[in-house]
């Protein structure tokens, strides 16, 4: 079996190392890089070139959405979909979408003033559970992984989820076994939108892990293995 991972913004293999190790006793496992691409069209382009003819694709947070991507490219190619912290909606109209406009804009900002760790400190106050906060060996992980990209990087990816199609009406023609998983405190990508999705790709399968935020990989990593584990069972 091949697996293909996709990272979510500013993400690299970090963010899946202990799902790699774990899915690697099944199947030869595959991370994407998005390199500089500015859009999530662009991604789902750089994984469907490299890629096998047929593999699983799980994808994290934006690494969702390009996943979708990739279905709506070649969804003949793909055998199985994990979406795990991610939306499927365009930006939001009126003054909800020029808040996620504004909240991007000013970490870029940061990125380019006062570093790219200096904003990944930021930044990851929101992305994990609150008791995981003073998890001093999580954080620098995060903060790390984040720090070895650039802000040119990050600004091409805040245009690609800026720019982000809606692929509401996808949802509806996915058609192989998909999980629909997060940590059921993620305060970025909610429960209630894992739901939805769930209620709307039929035969899907959601898996809510307790105490974990947004990065769930890093977080709960045993128990986001087992459920990927299961899924491909």
């Amino acid at each position: 079996m091949n697996l293909l991972l996709v990272p979510g913004l500013m993400c690299d293999a970090t963010v899946w190392h202990e799902q790699s190790a774990a899915l690697g006793a099944i199947g030869e496992v595959r991370i994407a890089d998005h390199g500089d691409s500015n859009t999530l069209g662009g991604m789902a382009g750089r994984i469907l070139a490299s890629a096998p003819p047929r593999f699983a694709l799980a994808g994290h947070s934006m690494g969702g959405r390009v996943a979708l991507e990739v279905i709506a490219r070649a969804p003949e190619r793909v055998t199985h979909l994990a979406l795990l912290d991610t939306g499927f909606e365009g930006l939001a109209p009126g003054d909800a979408g020029e808040r996620e406009r504004a909240g991007r804009m000013r970490l870029l900002a940061m990125a380019r003033t006062q570093g790219m760790r200096a904003m990944a400190e930021d930044w990851a106050r929101g992305m994990v559970h609150p008791a995981r906060l003073a998890d001093a060996a999580l954080m620098d992980s995060i903060h790390s992984m984040i720090a070895r990209s650039s802000p040119q990087i990050f600004e091409a990816q805040i245009h690609a989820l800026l720019n982000r199609p809606d692929r509401t009406a996808l949802l509806g023609d996915i058609a192989v076994p998909t999980l629909v998983l997060c940590g059921r405190d993620d305060a970025w990508s909610p429960l209630s939108r894992h739901e939805d999705m769930v209620r709307r790709i039929r035969g899907s399968r959601l898996v809510s892990v307790p105490d974990c935020g947004h990065m769930s990989t890093m977080e709960r990593p045993e128990a986001v293995s087992r459920a990927l584990l299961q899924w491909l069972a």
